[in-house]
């Protein structure tokens, strides 16, 4: 284990399993909303349960008593769908108590049409942030639709692999003369990976920063693939980033992303949001 942990994975996993004691129990048709911990609302991208249908996912989210998710484009089809379709979605979690607070990776080109059906399906499903990964030269049109939607829109960065977005910082850059409403969805792991300090990237870029992907990985820095692991089981400073998050009073969704292809992806999920939810509770 890495010696900046004040906290032992196994404390935390205990501290979550003591406090879920006292929680009442939500059958899969109950509306439910779950608290923040210290502040922070706990969300899922709905990459990490590409595999469950919408359903599923709906009643995982209940179980791990999470009622915010960034949505898969396998569960709602942002770029190729219709808005009938999204709109059908957005309801149906809505139904469940849950909040669609972003997306999968939305590509988006130069290409007007294309782009207005991102956000005329996001509107649908009465969306407030799209996470994204626009391409350089459309940032005045994104502009456009930003302004006429009120819809923000959150840059992903996807590690040294990304010739466009490899840091937050790349990302950070590249928005800074257009609208406010384009900001960052920082990839923590992502991040790592390409050469930055998830932690000092936070604190940077809070201005802007409207989602966060959360995860931990083995990987090192510079590393074209990476090694994703339950959280807590990892090199990242997940305190350290939890501390920045709390430090900026981040308002927005912290979402976990299980990337992990081996093993049940439910089990590694739930694990890491205990972890979290454990650390959490036992900082001051």
């Amino acid at each position: 284990m890495p010696n900046h942990r004040m906290i032992t994975r196994r404390d935390a996993l205990k501290t979550t399993a003591l406090t879920a004691l006292g929680l009442p129990l939500i059958g899969a048709s109950q509306a439910f909303a779950a608290e923040p911990v210290k502040g922070l609302k706990l969300g899922v991208a709905s990459y990490s349960l590409s595999k469950l249908s919408v359903d599923e996912v709906i009643a995982a989210l209940k179980e791990m008593q999470i009622s915010y998710v960034g949505l898969y484009k396998t569960h709602a089809p942002w770029s190729d769908g219709t808005p009938e379709k999204c709109r059908e979605v957005g309801e149906k979690f809505k139904a469940a108590g849950i909040t669609i607070s972003g997306t999968g990776v939305v590509d988006l080109p130069n290409n007007e049409e294309a782009v207005r059906k991102a956000f005329e399906n996001g509107k649908a499903a009465g969306l407030k942030t799209m996470v994204c990964k626009p391409a350089l030269d459309s940032f005045p049109l994104i502009e456009k639709f930003v302004q006429e939607y009120d819809i923000k829109v959150a840059i992903h960065n996807h590690g040294p692999e990304d010739k466009v977005y490899p840091s937050p910082y790349d990302a950070w850059k590249a928005i800074q003369k257009y609208d406010k409403r384009i900001g960052l969805c920082i990839d923590v792991g992502h991040a790592a990976r390409g050469g930055a300090n998830p932690a000092e990237a936070i604190l940077k870029c809070r201005a802007r920063l409207y989602d966060i992907h959360l995860k931990d990985s083995l990987a090192e820095a510079g590393a074209v693939k990476d090694v994703p692991v339950e959280v807590g089981k990892g090199k990242l400073d997940i305190k350290g980033i939890l501390t920045a998050l709390l430090e900026i009073k981040y308002s927005h969704v912290v979402a976990f992303e299980y990337e992990k292809k081996t093993g049940d992806a439910l089990t590694g999920l739930k694990e890491s949001v205990e972890y979290v939810r454990g650390i959490l509770k036992s900082m001051s």
